[in-house]
């Protein structure tokens, strides 16, 4: 395959799973009809964003793989013959959680799965109280759309992950988000926030000759404990090609679905003028398993 066409299915998200879940199937349709072989969703996509506080009520949202989600949205991945990208509140086992990504094959089975390794704990965004740390690995899953180097938000930060999923062979690096604004900041934190969030993973693509894919969700969630002022989420999913160029870029405030073709032979090209991985010191590197090096 040379040339594949993706689909950033970026959308708000309410208490109501159902209507939630509706809404991402009649957008993955729609991108279907626009020529999407693979479609990604954002983080968490089938709820509000939960994390803003911890309370122990909202653990019912979980659910086993397979499960609900997987059962749905494999319906609809065989139906449409597209891969789909889904992003999952993981009930493992009592009390056991995680926040995963599953990647549904064209003909609706599960091609592999990813859970989230960096899980942060900052105001509004609680997440160490309810994820656990993943224990896959950084492995691409292989699928009819390419091999996918599946990461989930907070890792986004982390040029480790993005190094180990390249040199496993991952062919793209695919990013399901929930990234937003604290209302208070002021508008220049914001813009200072949104450019470095979105320049770590453009040099992902760089770094590695690899597109880079960043599915975020828009609107305001407020704190439900009232304590805080809520969460803009702040959209701007996009597509990066090998270079850190922008192949898309969405809405900060808009539900949008973006259909882009991407070249995968491109990677090879740029990997020849910059070999990166050809000229890596692994010799030296011992170094970077440590915390800090005193």
């Amino acid at each position: 395959m040379s040339n594949l066409t993706v689909a950033l299915i970026q959308q708000s998200c309410s208490e109501d799973r159902s209507a939630n879940i509706s809404k991402t199937i009649s957008m993955i349709r729609k991108a279907a009809e626009k020529g999407a072989e693979l479609a990604i969703l954002q983080e968490l996509h089938t709820s509000l964003y939960f994390c803003q506080n911890e309370d122990t009520s909202n653990f019912d949202l979980a659910e086993p793989i397979p499960g609900p989600t997987t059962e749905q949205l494999g319906a609809v991945a065989a139906e449409l013959g597209i891969v789909i990208v889904t992003s999952i509140f993981e009930l493992r086992a009592p009390g056991l959680y995680h926040n995963t990504t599953v990647v549904l094959e064209r003909d609706g089975s599960v091609a592999g799965k990813y859970r989230k390794m960096h899980i942060p704990d900052d105001p509004g965004f609680y997440e160490k109280f309810y994820f656990t740390p993943g224990d896959l690995g950084f492995t691409p899953v292989k699928t009819s759309a390419g091999t996918l180097g599946v990461l989930v938000c907070w890792d986004q930060w982390y040029p480790e992950a993005a190094r180990l999923m390249a040199l496993a062979g991952a062919e793209l690096l695919i990013y399901p988000t929930a990234i937003g604004w604290d209302p208070s900041d002021p508008d220049d934190e914001k813009e200072r926030q949104l450019d470095a969030w979105m320049t770590i993973q453009r040099g992902h693509a760089v770094a590695n000759g690899i597109p880079v894919i960043a599915v975020n969700r828009v609107g305001l969630e407020k704190d439900p404990s009232g304590k805080g002022k809520g969460i803009i989420f702040w959209g701007n999913s996009f597509v990066a090609g090998c270079q850190g160029e922008l192949l898309n870029r969405s809405s900060r405030t808009e539900e949008e679905i973006s259909v882009v073709t991407i070249d995968l032979k491109r990677s090879e090209k740029i990997r020849r003028i910059w070999p990166f991985l050809r000229d890596r010191r692994i010799d030296d590197y011992g170094a970077i398993i440590k915390r800090y090096i005193d």
